[in-house]
């Protein structure tokens, strides 16, 4: 009877052990704090008969003491509070410790609901706001994916400028 209950012991401070050093490494006190993301440049790549195609230019802060690796990530372009155009990316970019780094997406917008907005839209500046997710990879304590969300103005020439 003695060796059994050794025996479970033995067993049991084993897995304690062992959730202690799991939980050790994710334990609270080091969480990354998530990127900010603004709006840097958008243009208009392409126009078709049924879709515009954006490129756009994100820049990622970084406030964490880590590099953050990120693998993609989409969004939603809403301009005047109407959604105007949606994208991903597939970026594979770091974004070095207390830094920034560019992340090029490409948004789609189609025709009809592009011109139907313009039509509509005022001369002067526009509000826009950008929201989405960024995937990311690299570390035991990322997490998969970090929402984010930038607001500003732009101006209509901003938004039909052609390459």
């Amino acid at each position: 009877m003695g060796f059994v209950l050794k025996l479970r012991l033995t067993k049991a401070w084993t897995l304690i052990l062992m959730l202690v050093v799991i939980t050790g490494c994710a334990a609270p006190g080091k969480r990354l704090e998530p990127p900010r993301v603004s709006l840097v440049h958008i243009e208009l790549q392409e126009a078709k008969l049924f879709e515009s195609v954006f490129k756009v230019q994100l820049r990622v802060f970084n406030t964490n003491e880590v590099p953050l690796k990120i693998q993609g990530g989409d969004c939603i372009l809403e301009v005047n509070g109407k959604r105007f155009a949606r994208g991903v990316t597939d970026s594979d970019t770091e974004v070095p410790a207390y830094g920034a780094a560019i992340v090029p997406m490409t948004l789609y917008s189609s025709m009809v609901g592009m011109v139907r907005s313009i039509l509509t839209l005022p001369k002067e500046e526009l509000g826009y706001k950008l929201a989405g997710r960024l995937r990311m990879g690299g570390g035991f304590m990322a997490p998969s994916t970090i929402p984010f969300s930038s607001e500003g103005k732009l101006s209509l020439e901003d938004l039909m400028e052609a390459p």
